[in-house]
């Protein structure tokens, strides 16, 4: 298999997704959006059975992950967010998708798409 040429472009380090810092964190901040996202649905459904069915034990095991694994999260946005350079608005919604559920998985792609495609956010 042939590589792609690693290619910089000091102007818009965003278009150079050739680049391995670029694509690195790219590859970082997709995985976690799905962890965090999974997480994030988890959390809900021990949520309710926390309040519907008062199963507190779900919720005290879930909750302190997903917070821990929302930390990882915003730090990989940060990461990509300066590799990319992305603006400071961009950067902040990015990282509240992360606390709507669903919203990670829906970001993730949105993202994914402007990263490849040269496109700051």
């Amino acid at each position: 298999m042939s590589e792609s040429p690693v290619t910089a472009d000091e102007e818009n380090p965003a278009q150079a997704t050739g680049a391995a810092g670029v694509r690195g964190a790219l590859a970082r901040y997709r995985v976690m959006a799905y962890v965090v996202g999974v997480g994030l649905l988890v959390l809900c459904l021990s949520m309710i059975m926390e309040y519907v069915f008062d199963q507190d034990q779900f919720t005290a095991v879930v909750g302190p992950v997903h917070g821990f694994l929302y930390v990882v999260y915003l730090l990989a946005v940060v990461d990509l967010a300066l590799k990319a350079r992305w603006s400071m608005k961009g950067a902040v919604l990015v990282m509240l998708a992360g606390v709507v559920p669903v919203l990670a998985f829906v970001e993730e792609r949105r993202v994914t798409a402007k990263v490849r495609g040269g496109i700051a956010i």
